[in-house]
């Protein structure tokens, strides 16, 4: 993959079974009021020690508030070595929306 993907909720729900890990790039504040299960929190404070530990080869989503924010960022993700990078259509709010009990809070 040379570029990332926009997926849907349901491609997303599929990745995620399949081990596809999950980075929410929200504010601090609104990743702790909820989040998809399991999601990271990945920030500039954070985005270092990501890159360096993380598995390039693994799938990745990425996750804002609509859906728009994540598209850059995993465009940055990819531009990095990152093989499988995707952006959340629709963002966590239309996950929480759709998938309330795919959500938790820190």
């Amino acid at each position: 993959m040379d570029n990332f993907e926009c997926i849907d909720i349901v491609r997303a729900e599929q990745l995620i079974a399949e081990g596809a890990l999950v980075a929410d790039i929200r504010d601090p504040q609104s990743y702790q009021q909820s989040h998809i299960t399991n999601a990271i929190h990945l920030s500039n404070d954070t985005l270092h020690d990501f890159i360096q530990s993380a598995d390039m080869d693994a799938p990745v989503i990425v996750c804002c508030y609509h859906g728009f924010s994540s598209q850059s960022a995993a465009g940055f993700l990819i531009q990095q070595g990152f093989d499988q990078v995707y952006s959340l259509d629709g963002g966590f709010e239309l996950w929480q929306a759709s998938r309330p009990e795919l959500c938790s809070n820190s």
